[in-house]
C-alpha cells in the first residue's frame, strides 16, 4: 500500500506567530546586523542560563569559531564522536589541528568517557562531545577527564536545545568552556538556517564576536588606531558567520514554543516505544537517568539478523511505502574524505554495529496520532521476513 501522504525523519513547525515576527522585520530598518540578533542571544542565555551567547549564521560556523579559539596547531588533536554529522570533525580540520575518534556507548549513541581515556596524549588539546539525538553525554566525567588532563571542552549540542543534564539546561556550559547549537529546519527550534555558541568565559565571547565579523571591532575602547569616529579595526583573521535579523527574530518566535516542542516529541519517542516493544527486532536507546532529552532524533535500532532483507532493500521498501526516512550517522571514519587519516573501523565496534542498525523514524511536532499509526503501521506490516 503507498501512501499519498510522505514522512520525513524530521520537518520545522511554523506558526502564525512566526511569521508575522519575520514579516515585522523585513518591515524594519534592520534586516541584518541590528537588534534583533542581541535580542535573540538573550532569548538564548536566558533559557540555557549561560552568561553568554554569540548567534552565528549555522551550526557548522559555530563549531568553527568555537574551534578556533583556540588557536591549534597542526600537532594539536582534538578527541570528538564519530557518531556525528561531518561538521563536527571538519571544524578541527578548518582549524588546521588532527581529529582523533572515541567510540561511543551503544545504548545511547553517546562518546563513551573511558574510550576517551584510550586516546589521550601531549598532543591532545580537546574534548568535543556529541549530545546524540539530544540525549546529553556524561559531562561531568567528561569535564573531569578534561580538568585532569589541562583539555578544553566544547559541547556539540546541536541535536539538544532544551534537552537537561542532571537538572541543567545543555548550553548552560557547567562542564564545558563553549556549547554549541544549530537551529537547521529539522532542529527542535529553527531560524531557517543558524547556530549559536553559549560561554561563561568572557574572553572567550569577546573573541568569538570577533570571530564572527571579519574580526572587526568599531569598539573604541579597543582600538589600537583610531582615525575618526567612522573608524572600525580588523584585529584578528575572521568570518563573515553574522546571521541575519530576519532569522534572529525566528528564532526569537521560535523559542516561546520550545517547551511545548519538547513535550510533543517525548510523546512521539514514547508512542513509538510503546508500539514497537514487543518485536524483537526493534529497539531503541535508553536514555541515562540523568537526562531529560529534548529528542531530536528517534532512531529505531534493527536486529537485521532477525530480517531476510538487509538495510539497503528495508530502506527502500520503506520509501516506497512513504517513509522516507535517513541514517544518523555514517561513521565519520568511514567518509572517503577521512580515509587519508588512516583510521581502522576495528577500532570503534560500538560505532560500527550502531551504524549497521539505526534508522531514524519521523520525528517532529506536527505529526498527529494517526500520523503515527500510519508510520508504525507500515513498517510492521511490511513483510521485512520473507
Amino acid at each position: 500500500m503507498l501512501f499519498k501522504k510522505q514522512y520525513s525523519y524530521g520537518k520545522q513547525s511554523i506558526s502564525i506567530k512566526d511569521i508575522w515576527s519575520v514579516i515585522k522585520v523585513l518591515k524594519s530598518d534592520f534586516l541584518t546586523q541590528g537588534p534583533k540578533v542581541k535580542e535573540f542571544e538573550q532569548a538564548i542565555c536566558d533559557y540555557t542560563g549561560a552568561k553568554y551567547c554569540v548567534a552565528v549564521s549555522n551550526g557548522t560556523a559555530a563549531l568553527h569559531i568555537a574551534v578556533s579559539y583556540f588557536g591549534l596547531k597542526s600537532s594539536d588533536e582534538v578527541i570528538t564522536s564519530p557518531i556525528t554529522f561531518v561538521a563536527t570533525a571538519n571544524s578541527v580540520l578548518y582549524s588546521g589541528a588532527k581529529v582523533k575518534f572515541a567510540d561511543i556507548r551503544f545504548e545511547d549513541g553517546c562518546i563513551n568517557p573511558e574510550e576517551i581515556k584510550k586516546y589521550i596524549t601531549s598532543n591532545t588539546r580537546g574534548i568535543i562531545p556529541v549530545h546524540y539525538a539530544g540525549i546529553p553525554c556524561d559531562m561531568e566525567k567528561i569535564y573531569q577527564i578534561a580538568k585532569d588532563n589541562n583539555l578544553f571542552v566544547i559541547e556539540d549540542a546541536a541535536h539538544a536545545i532544551g534537552s537537561e543534564y542532571k537538572g541543567e539546561k545543555v548550553g548552560s556550559c557547567k562542564y564545558s568552556d563553549m556549547t554549541i547549537f544549530s537551529f537547521h529546519p529539522v532542529k527542535t527550534i529553527t531560524t531557517g538556517e543558524g547556530g549559536a555558541i553559549t560561554t561563561n568565559n568572557k574572553e572567550i565571547y569577546e573573541k568569538l564576536l570577533l570571530l564572527r565579523s571579519h574580526g572587526i571591532t568599531k569598539d573604541k575602547n579597543k582600538f589600537i588606531n583610531n582615525d575618526g569616529s567612522w573608524y572600525h579595526e580588523q584585529q584578528v583573521l575572521g568570518f563573515n558567520y553574522r546571521l541575519p535579523d530576519i532569522n534572529a527574530a525566528l528564532g526569537i518566535s521560535q523559542l516561546k514554543s520550545i517547551d511545548k516542542f519538547i513535550k510533543r516529541r517525548r510523546e512521539i519517542v514514547e508512542f513509538y516505544k510503546e508500539n514497537f516493544k514487543n518485536d524483537g527486532r526493534f529497539s531503541f536507546l535508553i536514555e541515562p537517568e540523568y537526562s531529560n532529552a529534548a529528542f531530536h532524533l528517534c532512531p529505531l535500532l534493527i536486529d537485521f539478523e532477525k530480517l531476510k532483507i538487509n538495510k539497503i532493500e528495508l530502506f527502500e521498501k520503506l520509501k516506497n511505502n512513504g517513509l522516507n526516512l535517513q541514517v544518523h550517522y555514517i561513521p565519520v571514519y568511514k567518509q572517503p574524505y577521512y580515509q587519508q587519516f588512516g583510521f581502522e573501523a576495528d577500532d570503534y565496534p560500538n560505532s560500527e554495529n550502531f551504524n549497521k542498525q539505526e534508522l531514524s523514524l519521523p520525528l517532529y511536532y506536527d505529526l498527529n496520532k494517526r500520523d503515527l499509526k500510519k508510520i508504525v503501521r507500515v513498517i510492521k506490516q511490511l513483510d521485512l521476513s520473507s
